[in-house]
């Protein structure tokens, strides 16, 4: 694809956050119409009080926890919905910082398809999520670093599966139509650099394909996906056919704590550029 396309509109103009707000990361149900989340308790309370922190750094969208080491989250989500359309823009996280980026998303935020951008410890790149809408999750391999001598992060590397807090299991990987190897994954990654993805937004069920540094990841057909959590008449009923595009800051949670999000991480994402279909 010609990323010179004059097809292709900016939605991020590398200065300001104009076209863009943030919201909290609040805890929803698994999936519409489930349980609702307690919300008289202490940590729905303090997730609701903070978006996180987006600021714009040398051109970069940067998101971080607010205050640093927090522990709690937030989404930036665009200003506009977009109903099918192909995404394009350029990644740098820090390690560790699990986020990702929601197509079709509410205006919670919280309730979306998320392309996975799980950059630490049994995380995955390029998988999708369902964030609020069944929690079903589509990857073929999970990731780990690899640590020098001092015990600092210098790059990516497959997970032994007999260490692993996710359980890398065969009804994952047999929810997506496509997937690349966890080997050519690692093939195309670039630590600590900028990586682009192209994200293909497609129906109102939607086929989701994504590309990384041009190898294509990860092709899902939700219009046609079993899963026992997802129900595609209560999903469209709650997303419809347009949504936002929302980016995620994590929270951390009483099992992998600072593991999921460093105190002082951040993802940063520039070029941020769609073509609606």
């Amino acid at each position: 694809m010609d990323k010179a396309n004059a097809d292709f509109t900016p939605i991020f103009d590398g200065q300001t956050l104009a076209g863009w707000h943030a919201v909290p990361r609040l805890p929803v149900s698994r999936a519409p119409g489930g349980p609702e989340p307690d919300r008289t308790t202490e940590t729905y309370r303090r997730a609701a009080q903070t978006t996180g922190s987006w600021t714009v750094e040398d051109g970069a969208l940067t998101g971080r926890q607010d205050p640093p080491g927090c522990g709690y989250g937030g989404y930036l989500l665009s200003d506009g919905v977009y109903g099918d359309f192909e995404l394009l823009f350029e990644a740098c996280p820090d390690w560790p910082a699990d986020t990702g980026i929601l197509v079709r998303a509410s205006a919670l935020g919280s309730q979306g398809y998320q392309i996975l951008l799980d950059h630490r410890r049994s995380g995955n790149i390029g998988g999708i999520y369902g964030n609020g809408i069944g929690g079903f999750h589509g990857i073929n391999f999970t990731i780990d670093a690899e640590y020098d001598e001092q015990g600092r992060p210098i790059g990516l590397r497959l997970e032994d599966p007999a260490t692993t807090i996710e359980p890398m299991t065969p009804d994952k990987t047999a929810l997506l139509n496509d997937a690349a190897s966890g080997e050519q994954f690692l093939s195309i990654w670039r630590w600590n650099e900028w990586n682009e993805f192209q994200i293909r937004v497609e129906g109102a069920l939607p086929k989701i394909t994504v590309h990384i540094n041009g190898v294509k990841m990860t092709e899902i057909d939700t219009a046609a996906m079993k899963h026992p959590s997802y129900r595609q008449d209560e999903v469209l009923a709650l997303l419809g056919p347009q949504g936002h595009i929302a980016f995620e800051v994590h929270d951390n949670d009483p099992g992998m704590g600072d593991a999921r999000w460093g105190p002082n991480a951040a993802c940063r994402w520039r070029n941020i550029r769609i073509r609606e279909l």
